[in-house]
């Protein structure tokens, strides 16, 4: 049977605070960022199998922008930090007073805002994965990409070759005055890195 399958609730529970850590590190990038406090709701935490993640979206078909990214290092997979284009518009008009006319039409001060965000939020969950795990974990240089949820996955997937089954979620909603964004991250390890991750954090994966 699939271990993943079995993950206990302490199994889960580690990971819910590698979301925890990852979401409280990025909500202090924001704030410093846009000079403001940012508060965070607590993340939830799933695993779930790779071919659920676009229903997680809003289906294959929804219109998403996204940082994604490999991860070279001990334990490599693909990372993507995932946002609607509403979640997107509150972050660029809360930033930088930018207000998007019409979905889908960004201009490169807009691209360039929401990729900057990008990294830094995605750096923020990949420094805390790397920290809890004690594995050496490295970014390479993220692309930004604003097109259906399908089709980035599938593009991450021609890019990055073979990506393992499942994936880590971390969805978080940030709260900046009363404007609520939601970013979702996912983590996908390569299929020999799960179990790395789960034995450095101290779980049994047998």
């Amino acid at each position: 049977m699939d271990p993943l399958k079995q993950l206990a609730e302490f199994q889960l529970d580690v990971l819910k605070e590698v979301g925890n850590i990852g979401a409280g590190h990025a909500a202090t990038a924001l704030s410093k960022m846009l000079n403001r406090p940012v508060d965070m709701k607590i993340p939830q935490v799933n695993i779930l199998p790779f071919e659920e993640i676009t229903n997680s979206l809003g289906g294959s078909e929804e219109v998403v922008i996204a940082i994604f990214l490999r991860v070279v290092g001990e334990a490599p997979g693909n990372m993507f930090f995932i946002l609607s284009q509403e979640s997107a518009k509150k972050l660029l008009a809360n930033m930088a007073g930018i207000v998007i006319e019409q979905d889908g039409l960004y201009s490169e001060m807009e691209i360039s805002a929401l990729q900057e965000i990008g990294n830094i939020l995605v750096g923020s969950y990949l420094s805390s994965l790397a920290d809890f795990t004690q594995l050496a974990m490295s970014p390479t240089v993220p692309s930004l990409a604003i097109d259906m949820a399908g089709a980035i996955l599938s593009y991450g997937l021609i890019q990055f070759g073979e990506m393992g089954d499942h994936a880590l979620l971390i969805d978080t909603k940030f709260l900046e005055g009363d404007h609520e964004v939601e970013g979702h991250f996912f983590f996908i390890p390569d299929p020999e890195s799960f179990e790395k991750i789960f034995r450095s954090l101290g779980v049994p994966f047998e």
